[in-house]
């Protein structure tokens, strides 16, 4: 409940996602905390905690950002301090009373709230011993630049343009729900969002007539509602950004799709779900993280016309291939430039399984037993 009102997000997503996988990373780490000396393949000893880490999160999953970024720094014997975005702190606030209630001594989880002074303060603070970053990859440059003549630890998980890849022999309908879950879950409010949809040619036009027919039956409205599929824009900011680059994207000469029968509340930041047809790697909604429920859509002959296009970014955070010949599927996975690759699925996330990504998405990986590294002094 907590997470929906201070976020924007469906309870749904809350309840069925955001929460489950919370609890999960920290039983998952907590499996790691007595056997870290089989982490590191080849250690004669137990590796050694850091000390203190900095840790600061975005909006868009608050919780889970913040399971992310504290369960491996404990599991390593670390302390931490974390900075929640200033938008979206009332669930880490809760987590620290929880923490409290659990026993755990003072001073080993501290949450700071504040905005962006705040996090400027811990990054550069002296003390500080390794920086965890999750946000926007301009902020992440800062950040990279601030402590490069220090001898602190960064991980940083920045912003993305991930691209999805439909070929003519994949599963059309499963194919299209991958794309709605891709793209408009949690509002489209997702790093990893499936932001561009890559379809070979030859099945174009009926993956764009399936999916304007699925957008039609979504359902934007309250977040409280369990029905609702797409919920409220997380800020006023956020809002105005998004409207800005959709009326880009019709300037630039997209083909502009939104579902006539879908309704928005009269109150709050709320969009409907949307996509641009036809637009070319030169498009700004190519090129520009919109990090709101917008599609741009383009079309390919070739595989390696697909894996050109979908590498033909400035990111490398994720990317979806819907195929039903595996040959396929590896050699597409093979040559794109992402950290993360789904197969005829996306969105699917794991504590095993280490998340982040190349180039402007950032560097140092979350999750899984890679997750432990940039935690210990190896």
């Amino acid at each position: 409940m907590l997470e929906t009102l201070d976020n924007g997000k469906p309870i749904r997503e809350s309840r069925d996602i955001d929460i489950p996988l919370v609890a999960a990373h920290f039983f998952y780490y907590a499996g790691w905390a007595d056997k870290l000396q089989y982490a590191i393949p080849g250690a004669k000893s137990v590796p050694k905690p850091l000390g203190v880490v900095g840790q600061i999160i975005p909006w868009n999953f608050p919780l889970l950002m913040a399971a992310w970024k504290i369960a491996p720094a404990l599991a390593c014997g670390n302390t931490v301090v974390l900075k929640p975005a200033e938008t979206t702190s009332l669930t880490c606030l809760l987590l620290a009373e929880i923490i409290q209630e659990a026993g755990l001594p003072e001073g080993v989880v501290n949450i700071v709230t504040g905005a962006g002074e705040t996090g400027a303060a811990i990054v550069n603070h002296p003390d500080i011993n390794k920086v965890a970053f999750t946000g926007s990859t301009e902020v992440g440059k800062i950040i990279a630049r601030s402590v490069a003549n220090t001898d602190k630890k960064l991980t940083l998980e920045l912003g993305g343009k991930s691209a999805h890849i439909i070929y003519e022999d994949a599963a059309i309908d499963q194919a299209v729900e991958g794309v709605i879950n891709g793209i408009f879950f949690n509002q489209g409010h997702v790093c990893c969002a499936g932001s561009r949809l890559l379809l070979e040619e030859s099945v174009a036009d009926t993956v764009v007539e399936k999916l304007k027919a699925r957008m039609e039956k979504l359902r934007v409205g309250n977040p409280l509602d369990k029905n609702t599929d797409v919920g409220a824009i997380n800020s006023a900011a956020e809002h105005v950004k998004i409207k800005k680059l959709i009326e880009t994207g019709k300037t630039e000469g997209g083909e502009f799709f939104e579902p006539a029968s879908v309704n928005l509340p009269t109150k709050g930041y709320f969009h409907k779900p949307c996509f641009f047809n036809r637009v070319s790697s030169a498009f700004t909604l190519s090129r520009v993280e919109v990090f709101g429920p917008v599609l741009a859509i383009s079309t390919f002959r070739t595989t390696q016309e697909a894996i050109s296009k979908a590498n033909d970014t400035q990111y490398g955070l994720a990317a979806g291939i819907w195929s039903e010949k595996g040959s396929k599927i590896h050699k597409t996975a093979a040559a794109l430039k992402a950290g993360v690759i789904w197969a005829n699925t996306y969105n699917k996330f794991d504590p095993t399984s280490p998340f982040g990504g190349f180039n402007e998405s950032g560097y140092g990986r979350e999750g899984g037993r890679h997750g432990l590294f940039p935690y210990l002094d190896i």
